[in-house]
């Protein structure tokens, strides 16, 4: 054996070693920032099948009782695994405890029942807001030691409860959700599934419904209150790894305010037309590990908040110590977003080997006005992007909650100069580090767009190869660094 291999050998070893209690340890090391490690959550060893709790696998017979059993059974056991084997289970919402991993095995379907009935109404956050909202498909609220795991599918039937724009579908679909009932805004060019979901429509800003005081106000609204898909709350030691996330009514993965969170080897979509269709929404967490995943979806891909204006203020927890590893994003309005309900803050995130095929913009930073909420110390290195709608990156602090391809056609954001005073309602983006960036076609290159009282600040341009039909924009920032920019005007 030579030296030299002889040294490798060594140095494999030594890595294997050092990992060996904690795979993943490799991705909190050597941060710019420090980072707790993250670890996976700990399960007794027990075991069992839904089956054993006359659940039956056809796709219609209702399992929510039996799902129900089996958590309880394992919860007196001190907890373990639920195994949901082969089939398509048919269900109303499922409420993990602590101590419980929901095992999906290859095969099996787990299906959300289209009912709103059995959804009750309950008090959660939604768009950053302290509201009410049907219950989530799937739930857990002050749990310790929860997971999501196999090769399984969760499907939330969300056709039943989403509104549709006309320009998002084709004209046979638009003949088959509008064939199917529901109510139809013909000058809108838009359909929502029902009455109800028209009034709290109506009733709603950025859909959260205002100056609702009775129950019976609420119920009437309730299939607008459509759910996000999976809601983990205050929750530690969380884990999904593996399975299919689908389909869902709203949001598709939402963790708020939950610690110690792994998202490994999922892939989250959601149809393209999806109205609220993001995949993975982390918002207010600490010490989050989003690693190997797949996310095609309706609306943002990768998305990090903290809350929205008042609300997000006052409940004052950023979003911090998150590392996005080796990801991929497809269809959506943004690959990697921060915003635009960053009122908490956001800080000590990195991004890293991710690729970006076919989103509207590729890293996409937004806020406005009323948010507050500090972002800073962001560090995004080696992201492929390729046939990027619009920006490839973009800060804009005038969001509209519209896409950008939405604004217009050529995706420029609105520019205004009017100087307000300077406050706590003021979003601040600061510190932010990209370099080792490809992006092989964009509509733009890249858009800075600040507020004049605060110009987005201290920004890191390293390494930047795009080819853009248009050239980057900058206003009312300061302080940006650029070193090998490269932007070359052009069509891919």
């Amino acid at each position: 054996m030579n030296k030299q291999f002889f040294s490798l050998l060594v140095v494999a070893c030594a890595a294997i070693a050092v990992y060996a209690d904690n795979p993943y340890k490799q991705y909190t090391q050597n941060l710019p920032f420090k980072m707790a490690e993250v670890s996976d959550p700990v399960f007794p060893n027990n075991e069992v099948n839904l089956t054993d709790f006359g659940a039956v696998g056809n796709g219609s017979k209702l399992c929510t009782e039996a799902f129900a059993k089996a958590i309880d059974a394992l919860t007196k056991k001190g907890g373990g695994k639920l195994v949901v084997p082969k089939g398509v289970w048919l269900t109303g919402p499922i409420t993990l405890k602590s101590n419980i991993n929901l095992h999906v095995m290859s095969g099996a379907v787990i299906t959300f029942v289209p009912d709103e009935s059995l959804y009750p109404i309950v008090e959660t956050v939604f768009e950053g807001l302290d509201t009410k909202r049907c219950q989530s498909p799937i739930n857990a609220r002050n749990a310790t030691n929860v997971a999501i795991t196999g090769q399984g599918v969760i499907d939330g039937n969300g056709q039943y409860w989403r509104p549709v724009k006309k320009a998002k579908v084709t004209d046979s679909q638009w003949s088959n959700f509008t064939s199917s009932g529901g109510i139809v805004d013909k000058k809108k060019a838009y359909w929502v599934p029902s009455e109800g979901y028209a009034k709290g429509e109506a009733l709603a800003q950025m859909n959260v419904p205002q100056n609702i005081k009775s129950d019976a106000e609420w119920n009437s609204i309730r299939r607008f209150l459509r759910p996000v898909m999976v809601s983990f709350i205050e929750c530690k030691n969380v884990k999904l790894e593996g399975c299919i996330f689908q389909n869902s009514p709203a949001w598709n993965i939402h963790p708020l305010m939950c610690e110690n969170v792994i998202i490994k080897d999922v892939l989250v979509r959601n149809p393209s037309y999806a109205q609220n269709g993001d995949a993975l929404d982390l918002e207010s967490c600490k010490n989050a590990l989003i690693i190997n995943s797949r996310f095609d979806a309706g609306d943002d891909g990768i998305c990090i908040k903290s809350g929205k204006d008042a609300d997000g203020r006052r409940r004052a927890r950023p979003c911090e110590n998150v590392v996005v590893d080796g990801c991929t994003v497809f269809a959506g309005h943004g690959g990697f977003v921060v915003g635009s309900e960053m009122s908490g803050g956001v800080r000590n995130i990195s991004v890293q080997n991710c690729q970006f095929l076919g989103t509207d913009v590729g890293l996409r930073f937004k806020s406005q006005r009323g948010r507050g909420g500090i972002v800073e110390n962001i560090y995004i290195k080696g992201i492929s992007m390729m046939q990027i709608k619009a920006d490839a990156i973009t800060f804009n602090m005038y969001y509209n909650g519209k896409s950008v391809v939405e604004n217009n056609e050529d995706g420029t954001a609105a520019v205004a100069n009017d100087l307000k005073p300077v406050d706590e309602t003021t979003p601040i983006f600061r510190n932010i580090h990209i370099q080792d960036i490809i992006c092989a076609g964009a509509g733009r290159a890249m858009e800075f767009n600040g507020l004049p009282e605060m110009p987005i600040d201290g920004i890191t341009l390293k390494n930047i190869d795009i080819i853009a039909e248009k050239d980057a924009y900058f206003n009312n920032c300061k302080d940006i660094k650029k070193q090998n920019v490269s932007v070359t005007i052009g069509k891919m």
